[in-house]
């Protein structure tokens, strides 16, 4: 392990160094080692000389070249060692000085052309030793088992860095996708984060000001003639702005805080229904309410949109309808929570109906989509029982899917 752990540095080191520096490396190397094999002249031709130094020098200079043209430096490498046999120069081996000119056709790519040139360079060697009369036994078992291996180990090594290096630009461009996404995705939730409070401040402040403009009335008109009718008009008023501004300050801290969890915008839900039921009964519209749902059977977030649909609907009727009476009804149906607001009022339409110029009832059919849910408003048909006015139907799943 920390053998690998040491190896990652000095790989990592090597695969981000200049490539000049790297060829340049590389080229200095391979004619240093031609040189050294030509100057020991195994053989005994005495023939090492200006000439072969300069052969290695030439193997050397074609590598500065690899990455731009890998495919012309292999071939003129394979030449270049055909005339150097020619000249009858000190024998360097037939593969030995290909092998950096093959290592650098694989890692471009030119793997075929590695292959063939390789193929060659091994064909026309072993050809060469038949016919000065070398033994088979020895040509297969040392010279051309050693041609082979070098070629092959090459080329393979240059596939494989290429591999490598095509495998991490791959993983980078994963990364960069996910980045991006990642980006999206946070981007859309909160997008989503600030809809939600939009919605739950104008449902919040459009009822109570609702409230207040019907009890501001109220008060205006009993002025002198009933101060009770006056007290009990601006206590309302208090307590409308009291809970309008605890909820403001909740809002205001999830804002401050954005790692916060939206469950804890308050808590808001059905159980608060009754406070609905006796604001609007206080506003002088008969409320009759049937709820017939266990609140912790639902998921909080349906809980709170459900209070939120019923909260705006009420607030319509306050404003808009001027209904005496207004029926309230909640009830779970096939794991499905079902709402119904409906009044006796005008009977408004869905433009005039909705509170802020229409965007009441549309933030109320966006709440329920995007739950998963579906929601319909409109004018009840006078000729049926209990007929006229406005009619508001919600249906919210019981639980959210995981």
């Amino acid at each position: 392990m920390p053998s690998t752990v040491a190896a990652r540095p000095v790989r990592r080191a090597a695969e981000e160094a200049d490539p000049r520096l790297v060829d340049g490396a590389l080229a200095a190397a391979m004619a240093v080692l031609v040189a050294v094999i030509a100057a020991a002249d195994l053989e005994g031709t005495g023939r090492a000389g200006a000439l072969a130094y300069l052969f290695a020098a030439g193997f050397g200079a074609l590598l500065l070249a690899r990455r731009h043209a890998p495919r012309l430096v292999l071939v003129l490498t394979v030449l270049g060692i055909f005339v150097y046999y020619v000249f009858q120069l000190p024998p360097i081996g037939i593969a030995l000085p290909a092998v950096a000119a093959l290592f650098s056709a694989a890692e471009a790519d030119r793997t075929r052309s590695a292959v063939a040139a390789g193929a060659v360079l091994v064909s026309v060697a072993a050809y060469f030793r038949v016919d000065e009369g070398l033994p088979a036994a020895y040509l297969v078992s040392y010279d051309l088992l050693t041609d082979v291996a070098l070629v092959a180990a090459a080329i393979a090594l240059g596939v494989s860095v290429r591999a490598r290096r095509e495998l991490r630009a791959h993983q980078e461009r994963l990364r960069a996708l996910a980045a991006a996404e990642e980006r999206h995705e946070a981007g859309r939730r909160m997008q989503a984060e600030k809809a939600g409070i939009a919605r739950d401040l104008h449902d919040t402040i459009g009822h109570t000001m609702s409230v207040i403009a019907v009890h501001s009335n109220v008060a205006t008109e009993a002025v002198g003639r009933d101060d009770e009718a006056v007290a009990r008009a601006l206590e309302q008023i208090r307590a409308a702005a009291s809970t309008t501004l605890r909820e403001l300050r909740t809002t205001v801290k999830l804002l401050r805080s954005p790692g916060a969890d939206p469950a804890e915008r308050g808590s808001i839900g059905l159980a608060g229904l009754p406070q609905l039921v006796a604001t609007a009964e206080d506003a002088g519209v008969e409320v009759t309410a049937r709820i017939d749902v266990d609140p912790d059977e639902l998921d909080a977030t349906i809980d709170a949109a459900a209070y939120r649909i019923l909260q705006e609907s009420l607030t319509n009727v306050l404003r808009h309808s001027g209904a005496r009476h207004a029926l309230v009804e909640a009830r779970l149906r096939d794991g499905t929570l079902e709402l119904r607001i409906a009044d006796d009022g005008r009977g408004a339409s869905p433009d005039t109906g909705a509170a802020g110029g229409g965007r009441g009832l549309a933030g109320m059919a966006e709440r329920a989509g995007l739950l998963g849910g579906s929601f319909a408003a409109g004018p009840r048909d006078s000729r049926a029982r209990g007929g006229g006015g406005f009619e508001v139907r919600a249906t919210l799943p019981r639980r959210l899917e995981p």
